[in-house]
């Protein structure tokens, strides 16, 4: 079995993997800890140096790397299901769970956490607003074709161990 996290910045993805990972017995990955050491650096740091163009590439080759790991929960960068057609590759190789979050929820998150998130760390609180909501209106077409939704503010994970499931008996 293999379990791609998707969502936006903010919607629980670690969290939810950690947890999941427990119910299913599987092994956690967090997509980002295996850039950073691939990379050797953070990404605000390759980010800042590199750019946004080569922290994507170097984002799709270590999601396709995963394709590898077997009995495993990958909880993938916000934006990694937006880029280089990674969510049909995701789709193609295991189950996809989005993390459904609305932009006031995710404002109320990243608010107090923009640190070492280079695309929002900058931002003052109505630049935020206002990144979020944009950002989230371009990405919810692409989110939205994943395998399983469910809601980030109501998440309850025994729940959701039971929607992979019963998705995994009937493909």
């Amino acid at each position: 079995m293999r379990i791609y996290l998707i969502g936006y910045m903010g919607s629980g993805k670690s969290k939810t993997g950690e947890a999941l990972a427990k119910i299913f017995k599987l092994s956690f990955v967090d997509i980002d800890q295996l850039i950073e050491n691939k990379i050797g650096s953070s990404i605000s740091a390759y980010f800042e140096s590199k750019g946004e163009e080569s922290f994507r590439k170097i984002e799709t080759e270590v999601l396709h790397s995963t394709k590898s790991l077997n009995n495993i929960i990958v909880a993938t960068g916000g934006g990694t299901p937006c880029f280089n057609d990674n969510l049909d590759w995701m789709n193609k190789h295991g189950i996809t769970v989005y993390l459904e979050a609305n932009a006031g929820l995710l404002f109320h998150r990243l608010a107090l956490s923009k640190a070492g998130r280079p695309l929002i760390e900058s931002l003052n609180d109505v630049e935020l607003m206002e990144y979020i909501s944009g950002s989230l209106a371009k990405r919810i077409p692409i989110y939205s074709k994943a395998s399983i939704t469910n809601k980030a503010s109501s998440l309850n994970v025994r729940e959701l161990a039971e929607k992979i499931t019963a998705f995994q008996k009937n493909t």
